[in-house]
């Protein structure tokens, strides 16, 4: 299930964006119990969202957590909606704002993929909001802001930047979400992937013996994993895919910038 950003009130939720929340401040409540904030309210909403997923992600279930009252939450953020983009946002400002260039664009390119993908497998749950329409904050920016810094480096035009800025998010949020939801479905139905796919290979061969000889290209496409030196787990075959992926999208960034005028080499 995915939760499209950027439905709250966009004069609420930018303001938030922008000002208290960006700052950490924000109002806060007096009394005998800690003060509340919209900085306070986002962290909690978060480690909700990191239990449970956005499935598990209401304004009671966070006001549980600050022990507070549902209604007091209010004060500092209008509903849900302007809360997962605050949220969203707020996770964003996990990575860096800006990647060294000293070693080349490419290795400054894999460290960043490298960031994102860890921040997505941190928080699955943001794999769990369409980037479809983005929530336009400041950290989700920052993010856009540094890959920009890299591929400029490159010295291609813009219109060939914003393609492959594109490919990049595709594919690595990609890649995540399917090794997030590898991870939820072994703890999901207690069988882990490699017990899953031994039994459906086995049942499979019975039922379609002939399957070889009727998916011939698909069969290769397997044997050139073990052809590759496929890793043991089923995770660690996941993160050789998206090395790979990865590389071979790097490789063609890389062809694009050779015998142009102000191409700049990637090492």
């Amino acid at each position: 299930m995915s939760i499209i950003a950027g439905q709250g009130d966009a004069a609420r939720s930018l303001a938030l964006l922008w000002g208290e929340a960006e700052t950490g401040g924000g109002r806060t409540a007096p009394g005998p119990k800690p003060a509340l904030s919209v900085a306070a309210v986002v962290a909690a909403a978060v480690e909700v969202a990191d239990e449970g997923g956005v499935t598990a992600l209401s304004m009671r279930a966070v006001a549980d957590r600050l022990g507070r009252s549902s209604m007091a939450l209010y004060t500092y953020v209008p509903g849900k909606a302007e809360l997962v983009d605050l949220m969203y946002d707020r996770a964003h400002g996990e990575l860096p704002g800006a990647y060294s260039l000293e070693d080349g664009w490419r290795a400054a390119a894999t460290a960043w993929a490298a960031d994102l993908r860890a921040l997505y497998l941190r928080h699955p749950w943001l794999l769990q909001v369409s980037y479809a329409r983005p929530v336009l904050g400041p950290c989700e920016q920052r993010v856009m802001e540094a890959l920009a810094g890299v591929l400029f480096a490159t010295g291609l035009p813009a219109y060939t930047l914003r393609a492959a800025a594109a490919s990049l998010f595709d594919l690595v949020r990609g890649g995540a979400r399917t090794r997030a939801e590898a991870r939820l479905a072994a703890a999901a139905t207690g069988v882990a992937d490699t017990e899953w796919w031994a039994e459906r290979a086995a049942r499979l061969g019975e039922v379609a013996p002939d399957f070889a000889e009727r998916f011939p290209l698909s069969v290769r496409l397997s044997a050139g994993e073990a052809e590759g030196g496929a890793p043991a787990s089923w995770e660690e075959r996941m993160d050789a895919t998206h090395a790979a992926g990865l590389a071979l999208l790097l490789d063609g960034l890389e062809a694009a910038t050779e015998g142009r005028p102000g191409g700049v080499s990637p090492r």
